[in-house]
């Protein structure tokens, strides 16, 4: 299992420019409004990435009782993974959920 390292920490998101809070639960690891992340840890929380890219919402899958977002990186193209958060966009899922053209 990856090592994870706990940052649940408030940030702007560099996409839409929105004040994004803590989320309490886990680490916030993407922003709720757009659904956009960045590319910054190589094992979760450590902010160790190089790549510094933001990570643009493609797709969903199913992960247990809860789904993933798909991402795809602007900078470096690598394909990443985030467990969606209770106050994400809905609007925005669905439509990544139907989304065919990752």
């Amino acid at each position: 299992m990856k090592k994870f390292t706990m940052k649940d920490e408030t940030f702007i998101c560099e996409n839409c420019n929105k004040k994004v809070d803590k989320l309490h639960y886990t680490a916030r690891d993407h922003c709720p409004f757009c659904l956009f992340s960045k590319h910054v840890d190589l094992l979760p929380g450590d902010r160790k990435n190089p790549c510094q890219g933001l990570l643009k919402p493609v797709g969903i899958e199913k992960f247990k009782n809860s789904y993933k977002i798909i991402y795809h990186c602007e900078k470096c193209s690598k394909t990443h993974k985030n467990i969606m958060a209770t106050d994400d966009n809905m609007d925005l899922i669905i439509n990544l959920s139907t989304n065919i053209d990752h």
